[in-house]
């Protein structure tokens, strides 16, 4: 550590300041690093250490032909990636390369201020791709090293020292700070330029298809899908399931959401829904998950073809009764919402609607199909209804799964690389695999045995403990599971996965990843960690990320506004600009003035000399005032002279006293006569 001090203190003064700032424009680039193409970030890594060898050796910065070349280079590269040199993946690359460009031609201040408009720019840039903590906090690291290199970029070569321009950008950071928050609080959140940014986390693995065994990917997501918080009392395990994607059509190996085309819907028709019993209220705030279904509790009020407004956005209730967004959320939702657990849905269905539920691809798992048929046939359902003998079927197979030796496990394997017939490999022949095996299996035999059944996928329990107040739903949570039509009940939710593993079902346990090295180690201290982060997280997005336009207008009510709205909004915060401007007005004047006696007693000596016709230059001493005095105005001058001597003597002399100031106040009046 001291040899890397002692190296830095060598370095020439200009080598240290282009180091600095070609730090500060690697540590601004990096949050982008992760959005960029692997080329862009290879070639600025190489502009920039270039930069740096040049600043190091003292070397004179290339020719202009070298940047027209790089410049063109990166530009074909942009064109062969994105086919566009717009649009924002594009405009951030060519963004990061004029700021690598412009390091290697730094030859006047204008340059050094070009670079850093730049790099404010490419740090706001960050928030189109995450609002996160860790984001925001790496923002304002970035701005800090920015305004530290302003600060040098303005003083002369060498003053001041770089921990002093640090310290002069920090606290310029601290004094905006209240302005920031004040504007946060008030400036009117206007769509669609509120809640522009998109996360690029939260991906959960849910879609409009389900590939049979490529659900345990989720597994190793611990991330956090959901946060909730019940108004009254939460619904018991086995009824925490949280409705996304339904899948009906399967080809053998994947599961497909239904046709959505409009001339097709009426195929599937319309799984109206028939509520009893009391309504659940509860908060939720939602990752943004990257699909296009809202997960809401089962089963959530609304009719099919209703609509659910959001803050710039609008659900529809889908035919299979979960909720359609008309595109990805990508961004986080808060929303008050409610749900009633016992429901009915689907009790009108003819005969055409319920074939398009038992349908199956031809050639497929031959085995399994006999299997199911054999079931089917045995003596103890040949006498039932149809409502009770579908009902009696669901039964056998769950038991069939109790007591064969099933097994719920995240690693059972790939199926499907030596026989497309997945269905009977997983139910005759190895017989491991976890929700998504099961489900699958379940629906495909349902159908074979000419019951209509569907699989259902989205989110089933949450975390044991709550985090500051909220439930957490992870992504680990995904589950799928089963819905097989009954006569005269409709749909009824079957879960297999409880039948092999009841804790993944009645506790609302996670899909438990392998722990990494600080979980294998102590798992408990792994727990704790994660817990305080997500909690210092859920508070930032509570309060400043769900920070809506209803937050402003109640803070507008609490501070005496009767009926909050546009105008009085504009006015609130055209109060605050004045206020602001004001201060700011006077904070310029008041720091205007000398503030130390000495300076404040050349102040006022100035004034007394000016009044009387002669100009005292600030640069010069008092004597020099009184020589000057002497030689512009004469014998007359000669008191005020004198005392401008005796004043510097006090000043400078030991032992010396200050004259009276009402001596010179005489001396300045006899000027002026």
């Amino acid at each position: 550590m001291k040899g890397l001090k002692a190296w830095w203190e060598r370095l020439p003064r200009d080598t240290r300041d282009s180091f600095f700032l070609l730090g500060v424009i690697a540590a601004a680039m990096l949050p982008h690093a992760d959005h960029l193409p692997w080329w862009s970030t290879a070639l600025t890594t190489l502009v920039l250490g270039w930069r740096g060898q040049l600043a190091a050796r003292q070397l004179p910065l290339p020719s202009r032909w070298w940047l027209v070349a790089i410049v063109a280079l990166y530009a074909g590269l942009t064109w062969l990636t994105f086919r566009t040199l717009v649009g924002r993946e594009a405009g951030i690359t060519l963004l990061v390369m004029l700021m690598a460009l412009k390091t290697l031609e730094l030859r006047a201040r204008r340059d050094a201020f070009v670079v850093f408009f730049l790099g404010f720019f490419l740090v706001l840039t960050q928030f189109l791709y995450s609002q996160s903590l860790l984001t925001a906090a790496g923002a304002l690291v970035s701005l800090w090293g920015l305004l530290a290199a302003v600060v040098l970029a303005q003083m002369p070569t060498g003053v001041p020292s770089i921990a002093i321009a640090a310290r002069r950008a920090a606290s310029t950071t601290a004094l905006g700070l209240p302005v920031m928050v004040l504007l946060f609080v008030l400036f009117p959140r206007i769509a669609p330029l509120w809640g522009v940014p998109t996360e690029a986390i939260g991906r959960t693995g849910l879609s409009n298809q389900l590939e049979f065994g490529a659900m345990n990917e989720i597994a190793n997501d611990d991330g956090i899908a959901m946060r909730l918080k019940f108004i009254d009392a939460p619904p018991p395990p086995n009824q925490r399931y949280f409705r996304g994607p339904v899948l009906t059509r399967f080809d053998g190996k994947t599961w497909r959401a239904p046709d959505a085309r409009p001339n097709q819907s009426w195929l599937r028709g319309r799984d109206d829904l028939v509520f009893s019993g009391p309504t659940l209220r509860y908060e939720m705030t939602l990752e943004p998950l990257r699909i296009s279904v809202l997960p809401l509790l089962e089963m959530s009020p609304g009719a099919v073809g209703s609509e659910l407004p959001l803050p710039d956005l609008t659900l529809i209730r889908g035919a299979e009764l979960q909720w359609l967004s008309p595109r990805p959320i990508t961004e986080r939702l808060r929303l008050d919402t409610s749900a009633q657990l016992r429901w009915q849905a689907g009790l009108k269905r003819n005969r055409l609607q319920q074939a398009t539920d038992m349908e199956l691809p031809a050639g497929r798992n031959p085995r399994t199909l006999a299997w199911a048929q054999a079931l089917a046939g045995q003596p103890r359902f040949a006498a039932l209804a149809e409502g009770p003998r579908a009902e009696a079927l669901a039964a056998a197979l769950l038991d069939h799964v109790r007591a064969n030796d099933f097994l719920y496990t995240l690693s059972p394997g790939r199926y499907g690389e030596d026989s497309p017939h997945v269905i009977d490999e997983f139910w005759l022949d190895r017989r491991l695999g976890f929700c998504e095996h099961f489900a699958s299996a379940f629906v495909v035999l349902m159908r074979a045995m000419g019951v209509p059944a569907r699989i259902v996928t989205g989110f089933q329990g949450w975390d044991a403990e709550p985090q500051d107040g909220y439930l957490v739903v992870r992504n680990a949570n995904a589950h799928a599971w089963a819905e097989f039509w009954v006569d005269g009940k409709g749909w009824v939710r079957s879960d297999p996965t409880a039948a092999v593993a009841p804790n993944r079902v009645t506790q609302g346990l996670a899909l438990q990843p392998q722990p990494g090295v600080i979980g294998q180690l102590n798992p408990t201290l792994w727990r704790a960690l994660r817990g305080g982060w997500e909690t210092v997280n859920n508070r930032w997005q509570q309060l400043v990320l769900n920070y809506s336009r209803q937050n402003q207008f109640d803070l507008m009510k609490k501070i005496g506004f009767e009926r909050p709205d546009w105008t009085g909004l504009g006015q609130a915060i055209a109060a605050v600009i004045l206020v602001l401007a004001t201060a700011s007005a006077a904070w310029i004047r008041w720091s205007s003035r000398p503030h130390d006696a000495w300076s404040r007693q050349r102040a006022r000596i100035g004034a007394l000399l000016a009044r009387a016709g002669f100009v005292a230059p600030a640069h010069e001493s008092p004597a020099a005032w009184g020589r000057a005095l002497r030689q512009q105005l004469g014998q007359k001058a000669e008191p005020a002279a004198q005392w401008l001597e005796k004043l510097e003597r006090s000043r400078y002399a030991a032992g010396a006293t200050a004259p009276a100031w009402g001596e010179f106040r005489m001396a300045a009046r006899m000027l002026r006569a």
